[in-house]
């Protein structure tokens, strides 16, 4: 309730400020007569109030453009360090109800359009205003010179999120790693470097991946710049918009088949470990070596298990009995439905089609996914006859791979209670915080250009340092509570919204930069900041793609990006003259 009392009362000062800029008042001036003069109708002797004289007295003598936004404009240091602070906040707010929003209409409808294509959009939507109205304000000048505050937030907000924000996520979600996976929950080695950890699921590596192709568009505007042309520069431009749409409505749809995609796989690596359970079931109860003096399947030996399972002596196994055998093998490492189970096992075996199995068509079966252990697990030269050591090692690694694809069968889904209520409010969020974005992102772009003025300092770094903290706070908050949580889940979840989220930057709000400079004529010449953002997200987008167990020690690394981030666009700059 109090939290709800205080939003009201913010509600009623933004309004209240918000109108008081259409308020026109003048003050008489004490001693003077004017009962001759109706106020109603203006007086010329006034007296402008005190406390409006503490603008003139702080300000320099140079003139700013007031905009929209319901402060006055101010041309001095501390005037617009208070204006960066209260739109900043304004525009925290904004990204605060997209975020929630999202989420309730997340949890309502679900993955799939809304959680690919709609909620990714919405969550890049505070930064692609910014960059928006950065390019669209006054002359083309005007705009040249703002609009490296939209880059600033651009290179800011990635850099954010694959340094401070991922490496924050490592050390808040660290647990033991065991056998080369972190145990979930399991936090007992304190700050070991390298003996605790995060370990997440393949789906986030593949969100990895796509993220470093996402940096295509920024090597093919650069390509002039490296080829020291300057007559393909526009054209550039435009290729590089093209291809970044294209590449973003291919993310979109990626983003909205991949639950499907997730499942198809899932259910795979489902069959692939019932059938490594029928092979460890073989071996353990010793009816002959599965392979023979050539290294090839035992027949004999898997025509000794058919009769075995065999209950009925009908030369065919029917689902019944390959369900009996499921049963006795008790898989207790996976949430197996059994008849899910048998009805693959049906699928894989049954060539001919009759629901039932043969002795050939088992023992053909069988012998094809021995053949695939031995290749999982010994890419080359040949295990041996007396060696049945792979049955164990192809077990754990399905185990494993099982565990990473990220297995959420086991994880309830509630009901949601009044779900009606729950849409409108959800609605209503993502309204309120699309209006506040697009109400004050100019605003906010103004006061960080005449503090850039105010202070000499250079717009793009102001944008890069501070803009990132109103526009992904929120996000940044939810990312560190998630990964708090110690579970393999919670930190897959998190660092593939983290990867989403670059991804986002890279496509959606360089678009938005893309046909800004496209339409207005502006020459792109950000070659320290692009190259900025092409460091942080091949040498992050490297390390995750390939591995799924990230230590303690690799936080420092994404640490360590930030400051450099900075240093070398200043280096480049301001040493060797790049812009």
């Amino acid at each position: 309730m109090a939290k709800k009392a205080v939003l009201s009362v913010l509600s009623v000062v933004v309004v209240v400020l918000a109108t008081a800029g259409f308020v026109r008042s003048r003050f008489i001036v004490p001693g003077i007569d004017s009962s001759s003069d109706l106020v109603s109708d203006g007086i010329d002797n006034v007296q402008e109030p005190s406390i409006l004289s503490f603008k003139r007295v702080l300000s320099s003598e140079e003139t700013c453009e007031q905009t929209y936004g319901f402060l006055p404009c101010t041309t001095t240091v501390f005037g617009n360090v208070f204006l960066i602070a209260v739109y900043g906040f304004l525009m925290f707010q904004a990204a605060t109800f997209l975020s929630n929003g999202s989420e309730l209409l997340l949890e309502i409808l679900g993955p799939g359009i809304i959680g690919g294509l709609f909620l990714p959009i919405l969550g890049a939507l505070p930064d692609a205003m910014l960059i928006l109205v950065s390019g669209l304000s006054g002359s083309r000048e005007t705009a040249q010179s703002q609009v490296l505050v939209g880059m600033g937030l651009l290179a800011g907000s990635t850099v954010m999120l694959l340094t401070l924000l991922w490496g924050s996520c490592v050390i808040l979600g660290k647990c033991d790693i065991e056998d080369s996976i972190a145990s979930d929950l399991k936090d007992t080695k304190g700050f070991s470097i390298t003996g605790s950890g995060v370990t997440t699921d393949i789906w986030t590596c593949y969100a990895a991946m796509i993220m470093s192709v996402s940096i295509i568009p920024f090597i093919i505007v650069q390509l002039p710049q490296i080829l020291h042309s300057n007559s393909g520069r526009h054209l550039a431009v435009l290729i590089a918009l093209i291809v970044s749409l294209v590449l973003l409505i291919t993310y979109c749809l990626y983003q909205v088949f991949q639950p499907w995609i997730q499942r198809r796989k899932l259910a795979y690596v489902k069959h692939k470990h019932v059938i490594s359970g029928i092979l460890k079931h073989l071996k353990k109860h010793a009816l002959g070596r599965l392979l023979t003096d050539d290294g090839e399947p035992n027949t004999d030996v898997i025509r000794k298990l058919f009769n075995s399972i065999d209950l009925d002596s009908d030369q065919c196994l029917s689902a019944s009995e390959l369900r009996a055998l499921l049963i006795g093998i008790q898989f207790d490492e996976v949430d197996l439905d059994k008849d899910d189970a048998v009805e693959k096992l049906l699928s894989d075996f049954d060539t001919s089609h009759d629901r039932r199995v043969d002795e050939e068509e088992f023992v053909k079966g069988i012998s094809r996914w021995i053949n695939v252990a031995k290749r999982n697990v010994v890419p080359s030269g040949d295990p041996g006859p007396h060696t049945i050591k792979f049955i164990n090692d192809f077990h754990q690694e399905t185990k494993k791979e099982h565990y990473l694809l990220g297995d959420t069968s086991d994880e309830a889904v509630e009901a949601v209670e009044n779900p009606r209520w729950i849409s409108i409010k959800a609605v209503l969020m993502l309204l309120m915080g699309t209006i506040i974005a697009a109400a004050f992102a100019d605003p906010l772009v103004d006061a960080v250009d005449n503090f850039s003025s105010a202070t000499s300092i250079p717009s793009f770094f102001i944008s890069f340092i501070v803009l990132p903290l109103a526009t992904n706070s929120s996000e940044a908050v939810s990312a560190l509570i998630f990964a708090s949580r110690k579970k393999q889940r919670t930190a897959s979840l998190t660092f593939s919204e983290i990867y989403g989220a670059v991804t986002m930057n890279n496509l959606l709000c360089l678009a938005v930069f893309l046909a800004i400079v496209y339409m207005r004529h502006l020459t792109w010449d950000f070659s320290a900041e692009v190259l900025v953002i092409l460091i942080v997200c091949l040498v992050m987008g490297f390390f995750a793609s390939f591995r799924t167990t990230f230590s303690l020690w690799t936080c420092s690394v994404a640490y360590l990006l930030y400051p450099f981030s900075l240093a070398l666009v200043y280096v480049l700059d301001n040493v060797f003259g790049w812009s």
